[in-house]
């Protein structure tokens, strides 16, 4: 038995005990959704007894609650993931793969989709979402047009960098944008349009409003200078906007709605989605935490998302809430190329240990993520898993929780877990298999220990640059149009089988198209 099976079984016995005291009356769970931003399934040390970061706020929720260990994202970026987790609906299937950036438009989730706040809303929960939206919104210029449709030149990256700056000094910050959060179920929102530190639009959204617009270019001189410090765009910033401070703004924004729902509203379920700005580059780390990893301004960085996820569990014990919510933590996709490769070479870390690829790659290390989920007196203390379980299954998994009949027209690709999370005895996987995209709409299927992927390659980075060079492998076959590994065999994904098995891979095959001609992979309702 390892060290942390071992620390698991021990909670288990202590909260077996803790549970036998009075019934708790029965109503629907509270639900705290916490999304970090690029952490690496070996990036958080209850998953990865190397980690050169302490996550001690991390380890005590899993040894409070259940721990997944084939826990994946829907893509290996991020806002097809945010649009998975959301709507409970592959992101392949919008025909979108990458990501917006600045006041890129309009909302990826469709006019009169459901989604998972609005499913909440309509049986009685207040709604929030604190953080990085990064789902596109429709800001308007001073004639009415929307800005994202202005015809800019972008064929050269100065060209893009160009007109990501001018579509923001083209807003007319007075008029509201149509399509965002409260437009798709979140009673209240307070964070950015995209990512909050990398972005050409640096200013806070409140509601469906930006009330301290931008009004120069981001001096970046005072910023900290290190080699996680890029992957900040010199946009447009507002004067009350702070670059180091973002996640802490969050939090605190986070920990005044949990009293003000106490103060306001204590008789209903609230869903408060807290999606962060960390661990995603830049490592701006807010000033208090220099140094306190001993890892680098990155390692600092993963000090404070861990301290955040300890200040929240804080605010719900003092507030009377932590018996009756259900935690959710999870990450929206695998640790950055440069943040992986400077904490692999400076500091012996290895934020996708022990998976091969990393954010972008079909590789396990490129949507493979840490998931923790904490429901005391549900769902037993020490827990782990090894049922494979998408961030699309959210959305099923509270809808039978709640009691709430999900539609046929509706998160499509959404499994109930429900069972998981009530502590029930499961003795056959809840999912056969698993559908994986890339940010080039690059797809794969997982069934049991057999993995294919539809494509040559990670499907996502260039392994021919300089920082991903070294860590290339020959795999065996690397002219074959497609790979097959055993994941129960070689979980490194070293051995491309495709050659050698392929009746398996005509087999997976097949199946993947059906399963994307069919617009749905989850059970008929």
């Amino acid at each position: 038995m390892t060290p942390l099976r071992r620390a698991f079984a021990a909670a288990a016995i202590l909260a077996s005990l803790a549970c036998s005291a009075a019934p708790r009356v029965e109503r629907h769970p509270n639900v705290l959704l916490i999304l970090a931003d690029d952490l690496g399934y070996g990036d958080v040390s209850a998953y990865n007894d190397e980690a050169k970061v302490e996550t001690r706020h991390l380890d005590a929720l899993a040894r409070q609650g259940l721990l997944f260990t084939d826990a994946h994202s829907p893509s290996t970026v991020c806002t097809p993931t945010r649009y998975g987790i959301l709507t409970g609906r592959m992101p392949f299937r919008t025909g979108m793969g990458g990501v917006f950036t600045g006041v890129d438009g309009p909302c990826l989730i469709e006019e009169g989709r459901l989604t998972l706040p609005q499913m909440l809303r309509e049986i009685g929960y207040s709604t929030a979402l604190v953080g990085k939206w990064h789902l596109g919104m429709t800001f308007l210029a001073a004639d009415g047009r929307p800005v994202h449709e202005l015809d800019l030149p972008v064929d050269t990256r100065e060209q893009r960098a160009s007109a990501g700056v001018e579509r923001v000094r083209r807003v007319d910050f007075s008029q509201p944008v149509s399509d965002g959060p409260l437009h798709r179920g979140f009673d209240s929102f307070f964070g950015t349009v995209a990512c909050p530190t990398t972005d050409w639009l640096y200013a806070w959204i409140e509601g469906d409003r930006v009330p301290v617009p931008p009004d120069k270019l981001l001096d970046r001189g005072p910023l900290p200078k290190h080699p996680y410090a890029n992957d900040n765009r010199r946009g447009m910033i507002a004067p009350d906007y702070d670059l180091e401070q973002v996640d802490m703004a969050f939090l605190e924004r986070s920990v005044q709605f949990l009293e003000d729902h106490v103060e306001r509203a204590p008789e209903k379920p609230f869903f408060l989605f807290h999606s962060m700005q960390a661990v995603h580059l830049p490592s701006f780390a807010a000033p208090r935490f220099a140094g306190a990893s001993g890892a680098g301004p990155h390692g600092d960085f993963l000090f404070e998302m861990d301290f955040i996820v300890g200040e929240l569990m804080a605010a719900l014990d003092r507030l009377g809430l932590a018996r009756d919510t259900l935690v959710l933590f999870t990450s929206d996709n695998g640790p950055e190329v440069t943040t992986a490769y400077h904490m692999r070479e400076d500091h012996g870390h290895d934020g996708a240990r022990p998976w091969r690829g990393l954010k972008r790659d079909q590789w396990e290390g490129g949507h493979r993520v840490p998931a923790i989920a904490r429901w005391p007196g549900r769902i037993p203390a020490g827990s782990m898993t090894d049922q494979t379980f998408c961030l699309t299954d959210i959305m099923a998994t509270l809808a039978a929780l709640t009691g709430y009949d999900l539609p046929a027209g509706a998160a499509e690709d959404s499994f109930d877990f429900s069972a998981l999370f009530t502590g029930s005895d499961i003795e056959s996987p809840i999912r056969a298999f698993t559908l994986h995209q890339t940010n080039r709409l690059a797809l794969a299927l997982r069934r049991g220990d057999w993995k294919y992927l539809d494509h040559a390659g990670s499907g996502g980075n260039d392994y021919t640059r300089p920082q991903l060079a070294r860590f290339d492998l020959d795999d065996g076959a690397t002219d074959a149009p497609a790979q097959l590994y055993n994941l129960a065999d070689d979980p490194g994904e070293t051995r491309n089988l495709y050659p050698a098995e392929p009746g398996v891979a005509r087999r997976l095959k097949a199946e993947l198209d059906a399963l994307v001609a069919a617009g749905r992979s989850a059970p008929d309702r």
